[in-house]
């Protein structure tokens, strides 16, 4: 890991994994949380400034793990000039917004759960800058969204933080899913998904048909990131977050995230009329409204925010406007807004959390109180405003430079010098406001707290991020320049355009517009005070709110359209949803059937064997049984299902199929008992047949519509079987498995193999699916209750003297406490025995018939014994099952073990065995897969457990009063 390419590795590793120890500390634990993440946040700073020699002149520092070759699929790094400038944003203001939270949010608060998340943001940032694959970008773009929703509704008591959280989420994430689209049709066009190839590809990009759908898609997702019009309107509404985040998600991360993909793909997507009208016009717009919004907002961090919209323009616009030198604007723009920004938003959270209020008719003159705040907050504030001697003065004149030439010559072309101008006017006014209106002017009254400065570490980062405009503005040429060639090399390669970053350039046509947007900003600042004393938001347009926009929109079609479409074709009855999946499945089978025939060889493999039909006899006729019961008595429906059951695993057995047979075994056992446990849950069978729709005639319909569907799909299943097992060996891929499971597998059960080796990437899959299913199931029925009478009062009265607790039960007498005391002692014993046999299963899978899957549906057997035998309540003061701990150690381990290969250059997963030499035994066989196996189980045996925690719960609590304290994160405590 000492080598380059393993610190480009560790440097993305290391925010994700900061993220999961500051979770594991205490709720309140403020200082070890900050010291935690300033450290994360710090070490990963080190380690970018570490890789910078290895990124200078054109240099490209990479590390990739093969995953799918055929797929173009892996896990690749790239890190060449601008995603360093990206990284060293990320993690350098990170550390700075980390120091600022120590002090900024309150010890009452969750605080080691706002550093996982930051951790855990910042660790999804880096992805999206060091993704070397545009598939793996989109994944990390996509976490952004989701922890920047953890992050904005962070506050979740209040219903502003969960609105806003929301509204991000299904802006960003809609976004994210046309990126992806975009993804796909771009990585059809190239070939690849390699960034490399992709950029390479500019030509063969513009020339293609799909060029402009893919275009117009991964604009979409730049833009609603970005937060450019017309999807503006969610960041505003993410001022609901903690000013921390404000400060890192408008500075140097998640809305940055658009505008980096902009400069990104320009090389392989711009020159073109449709890139310079769709982003170009975008960015002007945005430009626009963000400024013209933002002089008439009463909130600082309103002021802010729409500022950021501005300036998120103002950089689309340089990109749209599709010249080299527009490039290198917008990278040093980018690089300048980040740094007054972020100190801007910290000089907000520093004024909030010293007065209690961030509006600004009710601040003025605290100058008198906060002189050093006042300075900072002047200082950046003019930065944003482009005043000279200043770092965003440099990129703002390059802006206006950049207008001045011709792009199309077409009429808003000529025009935009002008346009320009008077948008920036604005940006004058309202940093003018943010000055003038906050810090001078008469002392305040009625604040909430008295004003005083803040800690000198709280004002720290605001200082360094202060003193970075003012370096940089002074002497650009020896400060920020180098950065800025290495990242506009990395860009624009050998098309790098010839700039100069000199503080006086003469009196040029720029310096000449950016004279006159400051005379007019502060003209506009004069005119409009008077009106923003009293009034908020602009004339005329104060009603037009995006948030109320996009409720109406999300009302309508996430509510009525959801309405029309559940009436169309909703229905209470699972059976009938079941009746259109067994059906589109037939109907899926059937076509290439009819297409391509069965294949069949003509040749009889098997003879006729009278045991074995009978014993598909007793299997169908249990069947059948279940089908019948049904309409009368559903426990014995389920009694005969297991019969049906048995006769498939009997099945398995006499056609060579142990592994099957034992999962099948098991997996019966525990869904009947399941079942049994559901049984009271189902709704009512109707009892009266004189109704219009029961009438004998329907109810013969239904059986007869329901056999043939069932006949359909058991005679599509026994084709499918027949034409598998009697197709020529050439035309499968079992010879393969037959062949490599234990030369590369390491394994004599080739079923095993398959399942932890050579198809354990699905299997992972598998198990975290299983994982989310038992949490559903268990966050579902800790809200449900079954309707009182739902079931007869005789079994409410035998499920209650089964489920009740020990205090009551010794009420009952010594009579029935003799009655179970033999039956309970043979349960107890149970358990260790049908553990001992699960751990057998366990150890023997990898070259016998066993394996993770059936040891651990074997292991919850053994707890589902000790339900039956004594109880909820007796069981869990006892055993300590902790269901969901085993669900987490299980999947850790499985995903340790997979990512145990990458460090060897393996694809993950990849799975090594050898012989270990133990005294007294000798040589024993010795895998990788043994240990994911063991993560199978894990989770398996959790899993399961939990269901039927939150079944067997619900069959106890549901006749009785609810408890008054539910812990949330205590499977084993009551339900609530």
């Amino acid at each position: 890991m000492t080598s380059p390419e393993g610190l480009l590795l560790a440097l993305i590793v290391l925010p994700f994994a900061g993220s999961c120890l500051a979770a594991l500390l205490r709720v309140n634990a403020r200082s070890a949380a900050s010291y935690l993440s300033g450290l994360i946040a710090l070490t990963a700073f080190s380690l970018v400034i570490a890789m910078y020699p290895r990124v200078t002149g054109g240099g490209v520092l990479q590390y990739k793990a093969d995953w799918v070759q055929e797929l173009g699929l892996g896990f690749s790094l790239r890190l060449d000039g601008f995603a360093w400038i990206f990284a060293a944003l990320i993690t350098g203001i990170g550390f700075l917004v980390v120091l600022y939270a120590r002090y900024y949010m309150s010890p009452a608060d969750p605080v080691s759960r706002f550093f996982a998340f930051l951790l855990a943001f910042m660790g999804a940032m880096l992805g999206i800058v060091l993704s070397g694959n545009l598939i793996q970008l989109v994944f990390f773009w996509e976490l952004t969204s989701l922890f920047s929703f953890l992050l904005i509704g962070y506050w979740y008591q209040t219903a502003q933080a969960r609105d806003s959280a929301r509204m991000a989420l299904t802006v960003t994430s809609a976004g994210g899913l046309c990126l992806l689209a975009g993804v796909l049709i771009l990585g059809h066009i190239v070939g690849s998904y390699d960034l490399d190839r992709v950029l390479a590809a500019g030509t063969a990009i513009r020339s293609h048909s799909l060029y402009v759908p893919a275009l117009i898609l991964i604009l979409i997702g730049a833009f609603t990131k970005s937060a450019q019009f017309p999807f503006h309107f969610w960041l505003p509404q993410a001022m609901a977050a903690p000013t921390p985040v404000s400060a890192y998600l408008h500075s140097a991360t998640m809305v940055k995230a658009g505008v980096f993909l902009l400069v990104r793909l320009w090389p392989a997507m711009g020159g073109t009329n449709e890139w310079l009208w769709l982003v170009g016009s975008t960015g002007l717009a945005t430009f626009i409204l963000g400024a013209f919004f933002a002089a008439f907002q009463q909130d600082l961090k309103g002021v802010l925010a729409y500022s950021t919209i501005s300036h998120l323009g103002l950089i689309t616009l340089l990109t749209g406007l599709d010249t080299p030198l527009g490039q290198v604007a917008a990278i040093f723009h980018i690089m300048n807004h980040a740094t007054f920004k972020a100190s801007l938003f910290m000089a907000a959270g520093v004024i909030d959390h010293e007065t209690g209020t961030r509006d600004i008719r009710r601040l003025s003159g605290l100058w008198r109180y906060m002189p050093i705040t006042g300075t900072l907050a002047m200082v950046a504030a003019a930065a944003m405003a482009g005043v000279p001697l200043l770092n965003g003065f440099l990129s703002k004149e390059m802006f206006f430079a950049e207008t001045i030439e011709v792009h199309d010559n077409s009429f808003i072309d000529q025009a935009l010098p002008y346009i320009v101008t008077a948008a920036s006017m604005f940006t004058v006014a309202y940093s003018l406001r943010f000055i003038l209106d906050v810090f001078f002017g008469p002392a305040p009254e009625k604040l909430p707290r008295t004003p005083h400065e803040p800690p000198f570490l709280m004002r720290l980062p605001s200082e360094l991020l202060v003193l970075a405009c003012l370096v940089v503005g002074v002497i650009p040429g020896i400060t920020i320049g180098p950065l800025l060639a290495t990242a506009v090399q990395a860009v624009l390669g050998s098309n790098a355009p010839q700039y100069n970053l000199a503080v006086w350039h003469g009196f040029t046509p720029a310096l000449l517009m950016s004279l006159a947007a400051t005379a007019g900003g502060a003209a506009t600042y004069a005119i409009l005070r008077p009106y923003l004393c009293i009034h908020e938001g602009p004339p005329l347009l104060r009603r037009i709110k995006g948030q109320r926009i996009f409720e109406r929109i999300l009302i309508a079609v996430s509510w009525r359209f959801a309405r029309r479409m559940e009436r169309l074709f909703g229905t209470r009855r699972l059976q009938s949803q079941l009746h259109i999946l067994i059906l589109v499945a037939v109907i899926a089978g059937l076509v290439p059937i009819y297409t391509r025939g069965i294949g069949h060889d003509g040749s009889v493999h098997t003879t006729f064997d009278i045991a074995f039909a009978i014993i598909w006899a007793v299997g169908v006729a249990c069947a059948l049984a279940a089908a019948y019961q049904a309409k009368f008595h559903r426990f014995a429906a389920l009694i005969f299902v297991g019969g049906a059951g048995l006769a498939t695993c009997i099945s398995f057995v006499w056609l060579s199929a142990p592994d099957l047979a034992l999962t099948q075994l098991v997996v019966e056992t525990v869904t009947t008992v399941l079942l049994v446990l559901g049984l009271r849950w189902l709704p009512k069978r109707v009892q009266k047949l004189e109704d219009a729709d029961t009438t004998p005639a329907v109810i013969r319909w239904y059986r007869a519509r329901d056999l043939s569907i069932s006949a359909a799909a058991g005679v599509g299943m026994a084709t499918l079987a027949y034409t598998v097992m009697t197709r020529p060996s050439p035309d499968t891929i079992s010879g393969y498995f037959v062949e490599n499971a234990y030369t590369k597998g390491g394994g004599t059960n080739i079923v095993n193999v398959i399942l932890v080796d050579f198809r354990a990437f699905d299997t992972f899959g598998e198990i975290t699916v299983l994982g989310i299913v038992a949490l559903t199931v268990f966050a579902l029925l800790r809200r449900f209750r079954p309707a009182a009478d739902s079931v007869p009062v005789p079994d409410q009265q035998r499920a209650q003297d089964l489920f009740d607790d020990a205090s009551e039960t010794r009420q009952r007498g010594a009579t029935v406490k003799s009655t179970m005391a033999i039956p309970a002692l043979i349960m107890a014993a149970l358990f260790s025995i049908i553990g001992a046999a699960a751990l057998y299963l366990l150890l023997r899978g990898h070259d016998a018939p066993g394996g993770g899957f059936v040891a651990g549906v074997t292991m919850a057997v053994a707890f589902i014994v000790q339900y039956i035998a004594h109880g909820t309540v007796w069981v869990e003061a006892r055993l300590r099952v902790l269901p969901i701990r085993w669900m987490g150690i299980g999947l850790l381990v499985a995903c340790g073990i997979g990512a145990a290969a990458l460090p060897f250059n393996l694809p993950f997963l990849s799975s090594y065995f050898s012989y270990v030499d133990v005294p007294w035994i000798g040589k024993v066989p010795a895998a990788s897969a043994m240990l994911f196996d063991l993560g199978v189980f894990a989770l398996v045996v959790g899993a399961t457990v939990l269901m039927l925690i939150a079944i067997a719960h619900q069959s106890v609590r549901s006749h009785r009063a609810p408890r008054a304290r539910v812990t949330d994160d205590a499977p084993n405590a009551e339900m609530p």
